[in-house]
């Protein structure tokens, strides 16, 4: 019998075995869930080798015929597999060690490989969780993780969620694409409906392409409903999930490579609870932007306006702008997002920054910024620098050496947005958007010469669209860029911006961009993003407390939107008809905003400058005794504890009865619409579609 060697953390423990390398056991002690719970499914790693007649081949950590070597001191587990066997029967001359080891009170799984062969190791799944199983009694069990600045959850009992059509994979599989992975979205968490939770999450501060892997074998009982078995087998199958972090790493032959580390953490409560996993180890890498402009460190609110689309609509002259501004001022409007700006409209023209002609001249265009600036609204223009517009001349002149290649040595192909005309939205005219490598410092040149086109315009600064993601890509292949084969398409994401921030110099200049992913926020000032619906999550908010964040609002009575931005700490973007029209198109959204934004400026200690944390340290009950979902706590720099309220219902009243768990009392309230808190005992009552502010 193999001999099991153990580590252990105070959540978790850890069992592998030492012949074959793999973990056989994985035990939350905070929940009692054997996490793996059947060893002879326990795996290792896993890592296909592609050859010239079988790209598909693969290796199994927990198939090697040779043991690995181990090294234990009992906070330390290594194994060394000096070589290699793949499926097709081939030794290859591949070093791979693993590592776990406890730090922070977490399980951090590495991995080295030396790959002295001369096929490249093109994927690698590792940690290697054969087993997954769900804890005892759950009637839901289910995968999360970072989408956008929220979270997107994926079932897998009682029903497992395929992502891919049958025809690509053996078994109903979860693996999410390219932005939606890690590290850009760095923690994942597994959990029942129960509050038993395991994090797994990024482990340093490293730009990798990696993404998560899980599948559910033998497959589903019931293809109709996408139903899963209740019991461990059926007709003497195994029925089980593996779940893994799939690495992209492209190891070139006689080349060394290091995995993003990824570590575990077991957890008993909420997603909350889960994130805070990833906080505790972020603290080491993540920084506040320093940079952020005096006027946009207040409680404010924007206005987003288009002005022209690659349809043509030319809705606005640059000598009109002045007006808008004129409105913005007069409704507590702080700053303008301006879009369409550029010739040809949005995403269309791309990465050109020309002043579109047609809306008036350069002298124009800057006059109107200037006369805004004067009144003392901002001027923030939108930008798009990963994106070449495929119908120009200038694509195929000019950017299409510098577009991200595919391992065929194709540009990638995004498909693109459509707009307006019956053609565009039914996809026939759209304009392809090709997305451009940053680690080509030809590109980088391009887009530093289109960034000073914007400076030379005098704004407040610019709204970099969609700098999250470079859909639908991960690597780069084309090595005449200067870089690795495979290198992670994301990796100079941080060179470009710290370019921008150097030639802005020393001028109160705003960099924003558009749902930045955890790493980016320590070079941006500001994150935009969408958020509509009550089960957004705030994932981004909890990950940066101290982060600006803005989000649409564009209803003509929306104060639903307005009450969340309070719950939440969002910034708000007016965006009347779909960021096509002025502030005075929504009268009574523009009121209710004024007088929430009026609250959060006279109570700002608690929800501007104090630290939002989520749902924990508090809870609210309803009259029946329910629980209330839509509310957030936030601490003062003093200690003192704050809570936001929320009253979704259209036509309903509710009954509260909020309290923090430190046994602080609450003792008054402030609904959006007064000018003062207001004493309670113990309840209080919250108007329909309202929200109220709670403090000591």
């Amino acid at each position: 019998m193999s001999e099991i060697l153990s580590l252990e953390t105070t959540n978790l423990r850890l069992e592998f075995d030492r012949e074959s390398g793999s973990l056989r056991r994985l035990y939350s002690k905070v929940s009692d869930w054997d996490i793996i719970q059947r060893p002879h499914l326990a795996q290792s790693w896993r890592m296909m080798l592609p050859l010239e007649n079988k790209r598909n081949n693969e290796a199994w950590g927990s198939e090697q015929k040779e043991p690995p070597k181990c090294q234990y001191d009992g906070a330390r587990i290594s194994f060394t597999w000096d070589r290699i066997t793949s499926r097709s029967g081939i030794t290859h001359p591949i070093r791979v060690q693993t590592t776990c080891k406890i730090e922070k009170d977490q399980a951090v799984f590495l991995m080295r490989i030396e790959n002295r062969d001369s096929c490249i190791i093109e994927n690698v799944f590792y940690p290697y969780i054969g087993d997954l199983h769900r804890p005892h009694g759950c009637e839901r069990f289910s995968f999360q993780h970072g989408n956008y600045i929220s979270m997107r959850e994926y079932e897998m009992y009682p029903t497992f969620e395929n992502q891919h059509g049958t025809h690509s994979v053996d078994y109903p599989t979860i693996c999410p694409e390219d932005h939606m992975t890690p590290p850009m979205n760095p923690f994942g968490l597994i959990s029942d409906n129960n509050g038993n939770g395991l994090y797994i999450g990024v482990a340093s501060r490293r730009l990798e392409a990696a993404t998560w892997h899980a599948e559910y074998l033998p497959g589903w009982c019931d293809s109709n409903a996408f139903r899963t078995f209740d019991g461990d087998q059926f007709e003497g199958k195994d029925v089980y999930i593996r779940f893994a972090v799939g690495h992209l790493p492209f190891v070139a032959p006689h080349t060394e490579f290091e995995l993003l580390p990824f570590s575990m953490e077991a957890y008993q409560g909420s997603w909350y609870t889960g994130a805070s996993l990833y906080t505790k180890v972020s603290r080491s890498f993540s920084t506040p932007a320093k940079t952020v402009p005096q006027w946009a460190r207040s409680p404010h609110a924007w206005l987003q306006v288009h002005i022209n689309s690659p349809e043509d609509e030319l809705r606005m002259r640059f000598r009109d702008l002045p007006a808008l501004g004129a409105e913005c001022r007069r409704y507590g409007i702080k700053a303008i997002q301006l879009v369409g700006w550029n010739k040809g409209g949005q995403d269309r023209g791309n990465p050109s920054h020309d002043p579109d002609p047609r809306l008036g001249t350069f002298a124009e265009f800057k006059q109107a910024i200037q006369e805004i600036r004067q009144m003392g609204v901002k001027v923030i223009l939108f930008t798009k620098f990963n994106w070449a517009d495929q119908s120009t001349d200038e694509f195929k002149r000019t950017y299409e050496p510098m577009a991200i290649k595919d391992p065929y040595g194709n540009y990638y192909v995004f498909k693109g947005y459509q707009y307006m005309t019956l053609s565009q939205l039914t996809n026939v005219s759209t304009r392809r958007l090709i997305p451009m490598c940053f680690g080509s410092d030809a590109y980088l040149e391009v887009c530093k010469r289109e960034f000073q086109k914007c400076l030379d315009l005098q704004p407040d600064g610019i709204l970099y669209d969609e700098c999250l993601h470079h859909s639908p890509t991960l690597c780069c292949f084309d090595t005449s860029h200067g870089h690795r084969y495979g290198a992670c398409a994301y990796a100079w994401d941080e060179r470009l911006v710290q370019s921008f921030r150097r030639m802005a110099g020393d001028r109160e200049f705003l960099i924003a961009g558009e749902a930045l992913y955890d790493f980016q926020h320590n070079d941006y000032d500001l994150s935009y993003a969408r958020t509509w619906g009550r089960s957004h999550k705030p994932m981004t908010r909890f990950l940066r407390p101290e982060s600006n964040i803005m989000t649409a609002v564009i209803g003509f009575d929306d104060r639903n939107m307005i009450n969340q931005c309070l719950m939440y700490k969002y910034i708000i973007s007016y965006e009347p008809y779909c960021f096509k029209g002025r502030p005075s198109d929504f009268p009574e959204t523009i009121r209710y905003g004024m007088c929430m934004d009026r609250l959060r400026t006279d109570l700002r200690e608690y929800f501007w400058d104090g630290t939002f944390t989520g749902q924990l340290h508090g809870n609210a009950t309803l009259a029946d005794g329910t629980a209330l979902d839509t509310y957030s706590v936030f601490r003062a720099a003093d200690g003192k504890y704050g809570m936001i309220l929320c009253n979704y219902e259209e036509n309903r009243s509710i009954t509260v009865t909020p309290y923090l768990e430190n046994g602080q009392k609450l003792t008054r309230y402030r609904l959006v619409e007064s000018d003062s808190p207001v004493p309670f005992a113990t309840s209080f009552s919250i108007p329909p579609r309202s929200a109220a502010a709670v403090i000591p």
